[in-house]
């Protein structure tokens, strides 16, 4: 049933209930009249009428997203208000009663205005924190929904600046194989095209398969080594049950990179790049080892620090990042990624709870 039908409903059956347990009580003792029965219809389609136009007015002012003590005061003054037109109108349908009970009860009017009160004050209360919890949860909604799109346009800007780095990085990479090796340079270039439509895909994706991710770092790493040759080796070692995790696209291409331009371009003689990847208790763990001493090297800038807001904005505190000295002259750079479930596909479900 929808939200409209059960509002109508409460209201006919709720007022229609409230005006018959005083009617029928009257009847049973002083015996059916029917200008007490027409009374006690206009009661109930004066009542319904009255708050639903409060409900009419809260709706278009909009009085639940008001501060809880002006909101009080609203309410308040309605129920005055309301509850002095219900006395009012009563007042002559009852002139009769009233007439044989003035002499004895010079505060009548009291009694029905203070009655009166008393049923709209449940009616307009009890709706009112209704709609007062609705709104708050609305916004509480539409909140994390705003959230959620500064989040994902967050997440494609970071995307976006790392794809002109690695552009002139790789072009750079195939310069010198034009005229020294054109067949190498024609492999290169097409690694580096793949490369290059897996960048582009990247704004369109949230997350790859791991496996799809290592193809691109190692097209990468085979174009540096053209500059390098033997001053650089790599090595990709994975776990089967990891390939299909799903992680933030050109992420690892750009641990890479920073580990190649920070750590091994700075040794002497060249060195080495590693990366291995491995489930440990549902958690995939990702790390890049390279030569270099951080001491020594550059922090990496904004490349860590998009991959630390990347996987904050797409994981939020289920996953880590850090770079530390694993060893003498060897920096390692571990990520630790929770398996990704729909509904983080979709949007975070626990901050719409």
């Amino acid at each position: 049933m929808s939200k409209k039908k059960v509002y109508w409903t409460l209201q006919v059956l709720g007022w229609t209930l409230l005006i018959m347990f005083e009617f029928i009580p009257f009847t049973l003792e002083y015996g059916f009249e029917r200008t007490s029965f027409y009374s006690a219809l206009a009661n109930i389609f004066l009542a319904i009428t009255l708050t639903h136009v409060y409900r009419l007015v809260i709706r278009k002012w909009n009085w639940s997203s008001l501060p809880l003590p002006r909101l009080a005061l609203r309410v308040i003054v309605s129920v005055l208000g309301l509850g002095l037109i219900m006395a009012m109108v009563n007042q002559p349908l009852d002139r009769e009663t009233l007439q044989n009970n003035l002499l004895h009860q010079p505060l009548v009017f009291w009694g029905y205005y203070s009655n009166w009160c008393k049923n709209l004050l449940s009616w307009i209360l009890s709706y009112t924190v209704y709609h007062y919890v609705e709104q708050t949860r609305m916004a509480g909604y539409e909140k994390i929904m705003l959230k959620m799109s500064m989040r994902e346009t967050e997440a494609k800007v970071l995307r976006s600046q790392l794809n002109p780095h690695f552009t002139f990085n790789a072009l750079n990479s195939i310069r010198a194989l034009v005229l020294e090796d054109p067949s190498k340079a024609q492999l290169s270039i097409t690694q580096l095209s793949n490369i290059l439509r897996n960048s582009l895909l990247a704004d369109r994706r949230k997350t790859v398969d791991l496996q799809e991710e290592l193809k691109t770092v190692e097209d990468y790493l085979e174009l540096e080594k053209v500059r390098y040759e033997e001053r650089l080796q790599y090595k990709l070692i994975t776990n089967p049950q990891a390939i299909y995790w799903q992680i933030p696209p050109m992420m690892l291409q750009t641990l890479v990179e920073n580990g190649i331009k920070h750590g091994v371009s700075k040794v002497m003689g060249g060195g080495f790049i590693e990366v291995k990847s491995e489930v440990v208790d549902e958690i995939l763990v990702i790390r890049i080892r390279n030569s270099g001493n951080l001491g020594k090297t550059e922090s990496g800038g904004v490349g860590l620090k998009n991959t630390a807001e990347r996987l904050s904005i797409l994981y939020g505190k289920g996953a880590s990042f850090r770079v530390f000295q694993d060893e003498e002259n060897v920096v390692c750079a571990e990520v630790r990624i929770p398996m990704l479930s729909e509904s983080m596909l979709g949007g975070t479900q626990q901050e719409l709870a």
